[in-house]
């Protein structure tokens, strides 16, 4: 090969590699280029709002949660013999429940008399917080359910309120029902998710 054809080589190869590092119309244009000053106005519109964002974490009532089966005191998990039933509680160590947040069940299909959940409950009163007979998600609900009973709902009077979502701790889904019934009552209008993605609950007739 004689130096014509590779002088012509090397300038087709540079030529190749200069078109692979010239910027591409998509990142020249600037309608194709992330407008972050357009980004932060958003933000900026949202956090300088009249929205108020109502968050039901916020009322989440710290303290343990404790399950209490009493299945395991149940004659093969089915029969409540009453003696031995008894026994049970007598025996059981109640000081553990201090302090606690209690959801008293059952979980075999056995049918289980009334007296013996109260009997329970009433061992637990002097130690537990609140004792529910029910799961956990009732035991939430029951622990919201007066929260948002006395909520004071003033300062969303006349204001678009939005509901939010993904919560990290247990929120039981009745809670949300029970924060958009009080809410709406004031409320200009009410939505549930973030504010930068939304969905429209209510909203108030002229």
């Amino acid at each position: 090969m004689d130096n014509t054809c590779k002088s012509k080589n090397q300038t087709d190869a540079e030529r190749s590699r200069s078109v692979l590092l010239k910027p591409s119309q998509f990142e020249k244009d600037s309608r194709f280029r992330r407008n972050d000053n357009m980004e932060d106005e958003i933000i900026n519109r949202v956090a300088h709002s009249k929205l108020i964002t109502f968050n039901l974490e916020d009322y989440y009532p710290e303290g343990e949660r404790k399950v209490l089966d009493i299945a395991d005191w149940l004659y093969e998990g089915f029969i409540l013999r009453e003696k031995e039933f008894r026994a049970h509680v007598e025996a059981h160590d109640w000081t553990a429940y201090q302090d606690a947040y209690i959801a008293l069940q059952c979980s075999s299909d056995a049918i289980v008399p009334g007296w013996a959940f109260m009997l329970v409950a009433s061992k637990l009163q002097p130690y537990a917080k609140k004792v529910v007979q029910g799961s956990l998600q009732d035991l939430e609900t029951a622990l919201y359910q007066p929260i948002l009973e006395q909520l004071d709902v003033t300062e969303f009077t006349d204001k678009p309120v939005i509901i939010k979502g993904c919560s990290h701790k247990p929120v039981p889904e009745n809670a949300y029902l029970m924060a958009v019934a009080r809410i709406q009552e004031v409320a200009k209008s009410v939505m549930y998710g973030e504010a930068c993605s939304s969905v429209p609950l209510f909203k108030r007739k002229k």
